[in-house]
């Protein structure tokens, strides 16, 4: 067993003996990495409650998060509606779990069927936010930026064939978008940076590859080590998203002693509110700490 290993699996523990995760309220971004990495701990350790812990979550969040099309954000009073970007995230996690336990890959594409002529409008973007009943886009929110990018990813990622149609459409609007795109906000360019990793080759991937990891190099604070919320405001970190910029430039495999600093920086951190204890910190922790399944080399393996 790595060291890497031996403190997610600690991490894990304090987080079960918290009420923290799995065992918390739900909420659809922390519970896709939740997954993920439980898949990942499966696959490095061959212990069999991971992946049953897994299947777990997949039906505690189906039974309170679950609609008729699509997942509620969250199961807190204020996480109404439901957001692309957390259902993109949602459905890589089940093409994850799908290599193992193939229903779970049928879920997945099922889900895309549901909820995508829902926020896309083809050819212009992909609302950002609807509706619970994915009715009507949300009322005060517009387009999300990255979601077309999003979306082209993990459906390609999921099935390039049943999807085809899908992925059509969300291609068409990454390529109007790419060139323009400009992201700034730590956790979206660590994201940005994760989702170019999958497929190297395209043109897309080298110009927001080079411009993120531009704009990263701006936002390192050092002393101590973390990347600040976005350029100019050096004082404003959050942990959880620090940790995603850290999947990011994992996944195109640079800056390694910066990734160990920052993982340093936050482990003993506190930043006096609610997202000391909030699960999306400690699971997000251990999502940098051991990214398994969400890197492409280890998210390749079917078993």
């Amino acid at each position: 067993m790595t060291a890497s290993v031996g403190k997610v699996l600690s991490k894990l523990d304090r987080m079960r003996e918290q009420g923290i995760w799995p065992n918390g309220m739900r909420y659809l971004w922390t519970d896709a990495f939740g997954v993920v990495l439980l898949v990942s701990l499966y696959r490095e350790l061959g212990r069999k409650e991971f992946l049953e812990e897994a299947e777990w979550v997949v039906a505690e969040v189906e039974r309170v998060l679950g609609r008729p099309r699509g997942l509620r954000i969250g199961e807190a009073p204020d996480r109404d509606g439901q957001y692309f970007h957390y259902l993109a995230m949602w459905i890589f996690a089940l093409s994850r779990l799908g290599t193992i336990v193939p229903k779970y890959r049928t879920k997945a594409i099922r889900l895309v069927k549901d909820i995508h002529h829902a926020f896309v409008i083809p050819g212009y973007g992909v609302n950002w936010k609807m509706l619970e009943d994915l009715s009507a886009p949300y009322p005060g929110f517009g387009l999300g930026a990255l979601d077309s990018f999003h979306g082209y990813v993990v459906y390609r990622l999921l099935d390039q064939e049943v999807l085809a149609h899908e992925i059509q459409q969300m291609k068409i609007i990454v390529k109007r978008s790419y060139q323009n795109l400009i992201v700034t906000q730590d956790l979206g360019l660590g994201m940005m940076l994760w989702m170019s990793h999958f497929f190297p080759e395209e043109d897309w991937v080298r110009v927001q590859q080079e411009r993120s990891l531009a704009i990263l190099d701006r936002m390192w604070i050092d002393p101590p080590g973390y990347f600040c919320r976005e350029p100019g405001m050096p004082a404003v970190k959050f942990a959880f998203t620090n940790f995603g910029v850290s999947l990011g430039v994992q996944a195109v495999g640079r800056w390694p002693e910066r990734i160990a600093r920052l993982n340093s920086f936050f482990e003993t951190y506190r930043s006096g509110d609610e997202y000391d204890n909030d699960a999306i910190t400690h699971v997000m922790a251990c999502s940098s700490t051991f990214p398994g399944d969400l890197i492409s080399a280890a998210a390749s393996r079917v078993v």
